[in-house]
């Protein structure tokens, strides 16, 4: 089904690319193609042969709880080349189980301006898909926090190391811990690459809070670009 979003016709209102990730040359439209009002991501997964709607739940469940990156819920985002007025369509795909998580482009619909225009091996080429991936990911996921030292420690930005297994171990006072919602981000990460279904309430046990502690955690910690935007109808 497609997707209406808050601001109709508006191609970034999940924030999963912007105008600012793309390179200079090129830019992201407003609105979806053809004047479309809706995200048809879902519609043109099915054309492609993408259909996620034929996935069960078991299927679903099956794939979140593993360690292979998630392949449902691409989202397709059109981007023009200023000066040739290039027509690209690119599926971005959340990898939710990478270490560290990231977004990858997973499809791409090459439209030249003309139609009946070739499409050249250079062409091709010169379409950045690397750098719009690195944008994207240094955007969203790009967090002071992730410089390792020896010992697989993490460096935080006040310059307090922690290690994997402290992930696990409650966070502390939000007013007294440095780093909070650094750490509130580290520990949902590891819950999620660790296929929890719902890292937030996972972490209320952890921490000894409520559910809407915790939820209120993770938003700050989204708000802050600590974590990516939350997936519509996911728990956690």
């Amino acid at each position: 089904m497609p997707i209406t979003p808050p601001r109709r016709g508006y191609q970034p209102y999940d924030g999963l690319i912007t105008a600012d990730d793309l390179p200079e040359g090129w830019y992201l439209p407003d609105r979806f193609p053809g004047e479309r009002e809706d995200d048809a991501s879902n519609e043109i997964d099915a054309l492609l042969g993408y259909d996620d709607s034929l996935a069960t739940d078991e299927q679903r469940q099956s794939q979140a709880a593993s360690d292979e990156n998630e392949t449902v819920d691409g989202r397709w985002r059109y981007i023009e080349h200023t000066e040739t007025h290039t027509r690209v369509m690119v599926r971005l795909q959340r990898q939710m189980f990478a270490v560290p998580e990231e977004v990858r482009i997973t499809g791409v619909i090459y439209l030249p301006w003309r139609p009946g225009d070739p499409i050249t091996s250079q062409l091709l080429r010169e379409l950045p898909t690397a750098r719009i991936e690195a944008a994207i990911n240094k955007r969203l996921f790009a967090m002071k926090r992730t410089e390792t030292v020896t010992g697989g420690k993490i460096i935080l930005p006040s310059g307090h190391k922690v290690s994997e297994r402290d992930l696990l171990q409650p966070l502390g006072d939000p007013k007294k811990t440095p780093d909070f919602y650094e750490l509130v981000a580290l520990q949902h990460g590891r819950l999620t690459r660790d296929g929890d279904r719902n890292p937030s309430a996972t972490m209320a046990q952890i921490n000894g809070v409520a559910l809407s502690t915790a939820q209120g955690w993770v938003t700050k910690a989204r708000d802050r670009g600590l974590l990516p935007p939350g997936r519509r109808g996911r728990a956690g």
